[in-house]
């Protein structure tokens, strides 16, 4: 057995999964003790997170319509799902009748969820660097997927329990946070969202969402219990279709200078990427940030970002050439809470 496969799957079940998604939870703990599954886990592409990978495959195979009783667990597919605990046959009897599509998608495909609740905390992030340079912003994303997140500013927001409303208060996307333990610090919100100059995302793979398939894949990636995070695809998809975003499909560390070259001086350059540094190995994150402080040579640039070190927010900002590092918090994966420190 592959021990390394069985920790991964126990240790997804257990901090991603509980009390997120009970069906993935238990299918994860069983999957970790099955070699079958293991064998067919071998086939995804190196440093891809293999259960988000496999279980998106599967999921994406059955909103695709291919017909099996396995949908009957599933809460996105159906009004009421079967109990879990009769699942794991049916899960097991997929992946043997669908054992080709499974691995053609898991040598294909990458996990690159467009986690629109995440904007709930760019958007004060944003307001704070505005607030710091009162400038325009040029925004470059790295790991964009599809670009939702690069349009941030064209959503609104509540957060916590209050009922002041932020951002684009015309958007038909509500986006709705908890701030955690904030304490003395005031969370950085203006009421109408700063202004964006330009907008480019940088991806190895673009998901282009006029394409059926790049769209099933992404929503596919969405957990079959989160009702609310699908709604939000949905309707930050149609905001999408309404605003122009430049998506360029490059190893965005290499092409970033190229990038800040097209931008005008005249704005303030905000680099971000959340929930993508994972998946880098730790020469490409030592080369971005090398790349970001070569940059910071000729303009003042903002650098926001997770999972580089460590779990937490962190923004990086060189102004003048001089480095300033704060960090922000804690943020919840999906975005439903953040901490806010600064």
């Amino acid at each position: 057995m592959n021990i390394q496969l069985k920790q991964r799957f126990k240790q997804f079940a257990k901090n991603e999964c509980e009390n997120s998604s009970r069906l993935y939870e238990y299918l994860s703990l069983k999957i970790a003790e099955d070699e079958e599954i293991h064998d067919l886990c071998a086939f995804a592409q190196c440093g891809q997170p293999i259960p988000n990978l496999l279980l998106g495959a599967i999921h994406y195979l059955l909103m695709n319509g291919n017909h099996h009783r396995l949908k009957e667990f599933y809460p996105s597919l159906v009004e009421t799902p079967k109990k879990l605990e009769d699942s794991y046959p049916y899960f097991q009897d997929f992946c043997r009748k669908f054992r080709n599509e499974i691995i053609q998608l898991i040598q294909t495909k990458i996990v690159q969820t467009n986690e629109v609740r995440r904007c709930a905390y760019l958007y004060p992030c944003f307001s704070y660097i505005y607030q710091k340079v009162n400038k325009p912003i040029s925004l470059i994303e790295i790991g964009t997927s599809a670009g939702l997140q690069l349009l941030w500013d064209q959503y609104k927001y509540s957060y916590s329990s209050s009922e002041t409303i932020y951002g684009n208060k015309k958007s038909n996307v509500l986006i709705n946070s908890e701030v955690k333990d904030n304490g003395p610090t005031i969370l950085a919100l203006l009421g109408k969202a700063p202004p964006v100059v330009d907008r480019y995302g940088i991806d190895l793979h673009v998901n282009d969402l006029s394409n059926e398939e790049d769209y099933l894949w992404l929503k596919a990636l969405i957990w079959p219990e989160h009702f609310e995070r699908r709604e939000l695809f949905e309707k930050a998809v149609s905001c999408l279709k309404e605003n122009e975003i430049n998506l360029i499909e490059a190893n965005g560390i290499k092409i970033l200078p190229e990038v800040v070259n097209q931008l005008s001086k005249d704005t303030i350059l905000c680099i971000f990427h959340t929930h993508v540094a994972n998946q880098i190995p730790v020469e490409g994150k030592q080369s971005l940030l090398k790349t970001i402080e070569d940059i910071s040579k000729n303009r003042d640039v903002f650098h926001l970002y997770n999972n580089i070190w460590d779990r937490m927010l962190h923004l990086d900002y060189y102004i003048n050439g001089i480095k300033y590092e704060e960090i922000i918090g804690e943020t919840e994966g999906h975005g439903k809470w953040f901490e806010w420190r600064i």
